[in-house]
Formats: structure tokens, C-alpha cells, sequence
């Protein structure tokens, strides 16, 4: 059937390297009275039956026998109105705005799309030359608006062609857009675009290289990344896709090595990554704002592109699919420039078509449907790290956070166990999430932490909660001052590091947009509420951690960030009070924490029992207690116990 090979081909070609972006292209398959055509925002790689748009041929070819509007937009809406009017099926998508153009080809089934390496021809100033050189049966259209223009331009160019050859063309070039093929099977289609491929194959010497580099400054990205975040949309729902490769250094050397992508060379360039990019020299915040600020008000919209000098590219979007989506066009305009070098240098958009593009209201749609993503999630857009996430407390944090639309850091020395958490997330609740491997105790481990965090996941952080912790019980005369000092370690002292450099990107997004808020937590104990008996090197790191909070929460808030502390009751079902060998029912049981126990369940029932509600805490007691503390705004330096009444506040 007409349709089963339309989608068979459509998935294939969707998924070859280099032909498609974005998703874009379209295809189509005539059935006696009907086309069927890809509809709008949907993806070639994926589409099935459904998304293909049933078409009354008799109603497109009664298209041309009407006389539309000068005006542009009333046109463009008149002619939108007339396609919608053709479907076979008056609830079916928005069919592809190349529909007019497929229904011209006598042959059955089209195949419409972008490939790098023919915009390398298209895109170039000797592409219509070297294409009748080398595809003489070939027709070539110069650029123009598409839609309706370009079916209009394309029909004249086909009757032409077969007037003066007595043949109908298989193949349509459209200078700065792309190439359509034709045929009536897919066999005949393959070996038609495999042909001229190769042929074409055969003139690219000039390559672009996107093998990566073995050193770039990552630092100044790190700290680049964060105020493009805000500046982009300052609630701080953004995400920053930042590359380094040989490809991009090339570019990202000089402006005037980057000029040459200072102006579009074609529609998916403008739709996914706006008409102009922006190139930085100065990295400060005021530089970065300046020059940010100038391209938005100029041009009217935010730039989605930014280079910055000898460090690399940011891409930048309102989600991770977006932001995504802009780095992968972008790689293809650079290396469409390469390939244009190969037919006389690169030949941009008229500026004219460009505005007309920039706003148009089909592209607009398009890429408004393909790009959508759910965002109606209360973290949604927001980024989060969680030390010692990979499991018990820090873990179903983590898991709290992703449910509400977060993307997630698990931060943990535990790298396996970081990784298959983090994976296990991310398939769950469909966010991004990566693991980071780290010692909170050590500097430069924590400096890479937040640094890697900030340019693999989203170019910033709006939530930090310090949750690795370490207990070690004893008493006076049990304690060893190695113990002690670790347990302060990881309690006190990486409370501190982390701190510090999470709040140094804090505070730069926080520079880029004055209104906008983040968050510090630590998961402290009801031990940093009331001494703890025998167990006092746990206790005095967790009221340390309570002072660090209060001295925190007042010297970060000129920037906007609110430090709170969580202060949950025993965890007793939890791997830290049961595990047989290293729990805390153990330890307790041998430092005797427990007058008369003699047994493991001697020691859970007396804790038990100190609880007014007669039970232990739960991972969604703590986690319910971060949300709360996320979602209020008039609230720092606060200890909120969540222990079942055990330590109330006094």
C-alpha cells in the first residue's frame, strides 16, 4: 500500500545522518484522488500513518484557478485557509506548507529535505552553475518566499522543463532551501537520491571537522553559561546547550572567522536558531548583558546562538529539546558553509526573504508544534543538584524534585550507583538527568562539580540541597579524633565548599536578572535541633550546619538566595539505622546509646516510641518539606524540623 511505503521511507530517510533537521522535510504519496502529506511539526525519523494528512487532489489543483491578495499576510492566511480546506478529513493535522509543491510532481511519491552536503551546493554563489553542470535533467529554483510563492515558482520551472525536454523532472533544487526528489516506487526513489548524492560526493574536497578538541577554557564557559541562562528568560525556566569542538573553535576565533554566519543561509537556520547570532569578546556580566541586550533590541528577539571567543558555542532555548535542537541546525550552517567553500564561498539569504521567514506565520507553527514540551510542572525548566543522591534520602529527593519537572544532578561519590539512578530518573519521569561523580570534602572536586553541572545540564542551578552526610556514634572514650574529623568533614566543611560555589552561580544568574531567586538546603538532622547522647560528633557537625545556614542565608540574600535547612526525625526504615552490619540500630546497640536493650529491636522500639506520631521519617516527609521550602518566597535561614514531633521548634 501507497501509504505503508510512504512511512517506511519517511522513517528511513528521517534517520539518515545529514539529510534532515529538526525533524523538517516533508514527503508525500499519491493515491488516485488523494495525496497524502506529512503534516506540519511532525517528525520524518518517527511519523506513522497518522501523521501523514489525507488531501483532496481536486481541491489543491482548484488552488491555482484563484486569485489571491498583494498583501503578503493576508495571502499567506488566505492560501492557509484554502489547504485547510482541502483535507479529506476536515479534523485531521495542518498539512506540510509544501503540499501545493508535491501535489505538482506526476510521480507518486516525494521526498522533500534538507541534506547538509546539497545546501552546501545550494547555499553557495556557484551552486546554479555547478548544478546544471552537473545535473543537467535537474530543475533549479532561485530563492524565494516559500508556500504558495514557491509552488508558484516551482509549477512554471516544471511546465518548462517538460516542454523542453518532453520529460517530467525528478528532481527540484531550491537555492538556499533544499532538494526534492520523485519517483514511483522506492526502489526508482533510492537510487535517484543515492545518484545524485554520490555525483555530488565527488566535489567535496572542503569538509567540516567536528572531531573534538582536546582543551578548551572551560571555566569562562562555566561562568558565561549562567548569565545567557537568565538573560534569556529571567525566571530562570532556560536551558543552555554549551559545545566545543574543532569545528566550532574554527568559528569561535574571531569575529571575523564568524562573520561568514552572521546572516542565515536558509528557513530551518532562522526557525530553530533566529536570524542572527551573537558573538562575545567581552565574557563580564556587563559585557555579556551589553551585548545580549543591543542584537534583542535590534533585531526584536532574543539570540539563540551565541559564540564566545576562543571558548566555544552556547545554544540556548526554553527547554533542553529546544536548546538541543538549535546546536544540531547550527552545526549543520557551519558545516554548509564548509561545504559551500567547495563551490565558490557561501551565499546568504536576500535579507528581504530573511525578514519574511523571520516573520512568518507557517514557520512560526511549525516550529512551535515540533518543539513543544511540558512545561506545566512546577520545577519545570529548573535545575537541581543533590549530593548524596544515590540513594535512601537523597535519592527520593531527587526523584520529589524530577517529579515536579526539575532536571536533576546525582552528586555522589558512588559513581555506579550516581549513574544508575540518574538513568533510572530520567526513564521514570522524563527529565534530564546525570550523575557526577564527586568528594564533597574535597575543593577541586567540588569546584569540577558545579562546573560540569552547569555546561552538561542546562547552563545553571537554581536548587542545591547538601544532602551527603556521615554518622559516627560513640562515646567520649570510644571516639576517635579521626572519626570526629571525618564526620565534621562531611558535615560541616562540604556544607561549606558546596555552598561556595553553588552560590557563585547563583549569583551570576542572579546579575543577569535582578528579581531572580534560587535555593540552598541542607538535609540536617533533629540531632542539629538537640543534643544527641553519645553521639556528639554527628550532633555538633549538624548545629554547626544550623549556624552555617542562619550566617548563609543572610550574606546570600542581597542575591536572591534563600538558604533553609531540612531537620528530619530518625529514618528508621532506612539503609542508615538498619543496615545489620553499619546501621545505626547497630552502632547504637554497641555504644550502649540504649539502657537495658539488648537486641536491634530493642533500639528501633525505643526510638519509635520518642515519636508523638509513632513513626519513623519518610523520603517523602523530607522531600514534601524542599518543595514547601522552593515554593515560598519570604522564608531564610530557617530550621524546619520534620520529626513527627519529636524536636518541635521553639
Amino acid at each position: 500500500m501507497s501509504l505503508e511505503t510512504l512511512v517506511k521511507f519517511s522513517n528511513r530517510y528521517g534517520k539518515t545522518d545529514g539529510f534532515v533537521l529538526a525533524g523538517g522535510g516533508n514527503t508525500s504519496a499519491k493515491e488516485g484522488e488523494y495525496l497524502f502529506v506529512k503534516g506540519s511539526g511532525t517528525s520524518l525519523a518517527t511519523i506513522t500513518a497518522d501523521g501523514f494528512v489525507r488531501m483532496d487532489r481536486a481541491k489543491l489543483d482548484a488552488i491555482w484557478q484563484k486569485t489571491y491578495s498583494a498583501d503578503t499576510a493576508a495571502r499567506e492566511s488566505e492560501i492557509l485557509a484554502d489547504l485547510m480546506a482541502s483535507r479529506a478529513d476536515c479534523n485531521s493535522k495542518r498539512p506540510s506548507v509544501e503540499t501545493l509543491l508535491h501535489n505538482l510532481f506526476p510521480q507518486k511519491y516525494v521526498l522533500h529535505v534538507h541534506p547538509t552536503k546539497v545546501n552546501g551546493l545550494t547555499c553557495s554563489k556557484s551552486g546554479k552553475e555547478v548544478a546544471g553542470a552537473l545535473f543537467p535533467n535537474a530543475v533549479w529554483v532561485d530563492e524565494c518566499e516559500p508556500g504558495y510563492i514557491l509552488a508558484s515558482r516551482c509549477r512554471t520551472a516544471l511546465t518548462n522543463a517538460k516542454m523542453k525536454t518532453g520529460k517530467d523532472a525528478d528532481v527540484v533544487i531550491l537555492q538556499n532551501h533544499g532538494i526534492f526528489f520523485a519517483a514511483d516506487d522506492e526502489k526508482s526513489l533510492d537510487a535517484l537520491v543515492d545518484g545524485f548524492m554520490a555525483k555530488l560526493d565527488e566535489q567535496l574536497k572542503a569538509q567540516p571537522d567536528f572531531t573534538s578538541v582536546e582543551r578548551y577554557d572551560a571555566e569562562t564557559a562555566a561562568t558565561i553559561a549562567p548569565v545567557l541562562r537568565l538573560l534569556y528568560n529571567e525566571n530562570g525556566t532556560a536551558y543552555v546547550h554549551f559545545t566545543a569542538n574543532k569545528e566550532i573553535m574554527k568559528y569561535a576565533e574571531s569575529a571575523e572567522a564568524f562573520s561568514v554566519l552572521k546572516h542565515p543561509l536558509s528557513p530551518d537556520h532562522i526557525v530553530y536558531c533566529k536570524a542572527e547570532p551573537l558573538f562575545l569578546e567581552d565574557f563580564s556580566v556587563d559585557g555579556i548583558k551589553a551585548a545580549f541586550t543591543e542584537l534583542k533590541e535590534r533585531r526584536g528577539f532574543a539570540p539563540k546562538i551565541v559564540f564566545a571567543k576562543g571558548v566555544g558555542m552556547f545554544a540556548l532555548g526554553a527547554n533542553v529539546k529546544e536548546a538541543k535542537i538549535a546546536a544540531d541546525v547550527w552545526a549543520d550552517a557551519m558545516a554548509v558553509s564548509d561545504y559551500a567553500a567547495n563551490f565558490g564561498g557561501v551565499r546568504h539569504m536576500a535579507k528581504e526573504l530573511e525578514e519574511f521567514i523571520v516573520n512568518w506565520e507557517v514557520e512560526s507553527y511549525r516550529s512551535k508544534v515540533s518543539l513543544s514540551a511540558n512545561a506545566d510542572k512546577p520545577l519545570s525548566g529548573k535545575i537541581a543538584l543533590v549530593t548524596g543522591s544515590a540513594q535512601g534520602f537523597g535519592e527520593g529527593i531527587a526523584r520529589n524534585l524530577a517529579a515536579a519537572g526539575a532536571s536533576v544532578v546525582i552528586a555522589d561519590m558512588n559513581a555506579a550507583g550516581a549513574q544508575k539512578t540518574a538513568d533510572a530518573i530520567a526513564e521514570e519521569y522524563g527529565v534530564p538527568t546525570i550523575a557526577i561523580a564527586g568528594n564533597v570534602t574535597d575543593e577541586e572536586s567540588v569546584k569540577a562539580m558545579f562546573r560540569d553541572t552547569v555546561l552538561s545540564l542546562g547552563g545553571g542551578l537554581d536548587i542545591f540541597v547538601n544532602n551527603a552526610g556521615i554518622v559516627r556514634s560513640g562515646s567520649l572514650e570510644e571516639m576517635t579524633k579521626s572519626n570526629f574529623e571525618l564526620v565534621a568533614s562531611v558535615n560541616y566543611t562540604a556544607y561549606f565548599l558546596c555552598t561556595k560555589y553553588a552560590s557563585a552561580v547563583m549569583k551570576l544568574q542572579r546579575a543577569a536578572a535582578p528579581e531572580y531567586m534560587a535555593d540552598i538546603i541542607e538535609i540536617n538532622s533533629k540531632s542539629g535541633l538537640a543534643g544527641s547522647n553519645k553521639n556528639f560528633a554527628y550532633a555538633g557537625s549538624k548545629f554547626g550546619g544550623i549556624g552555617l545556614t542562619q550566617s548563609f542565608a543572610m550574606e546570600l540574600a542581597p542575591y536572591g538566595i534563600k538558604v533553609n535547612a531540612v531537620c528530619p526525625g530518625n529514618f528508621l526504615d532506612g539503609p542508615l539505622w538498619s543496615d545489620p552490619e553499619k546501621g545505626l540500630f547497630v552502632q547504637y546497640l554497641k555504644a550502649g546509646k540504649v539502657p537495658g536493650a539488648t537486641c536491634v529491636e530493642d533500639v528501633r522500639k525505643f526510638y519509635t516510641s520518642k515519636v508523638p506520631l509513632g513513626r519513623g521519617c519518610r523520603i517523602e516527609d523530607v522531600a514534601k518539606a524542599v518543595l514547601y521550602i522552593i515554593d515560598q518566597k519570604y522564608e531564610t535561614g530557617q530550621a524546619v524540623p520534620v520529626t513527627g514531633g519529636q524536636e518541635m521548634l521553639k
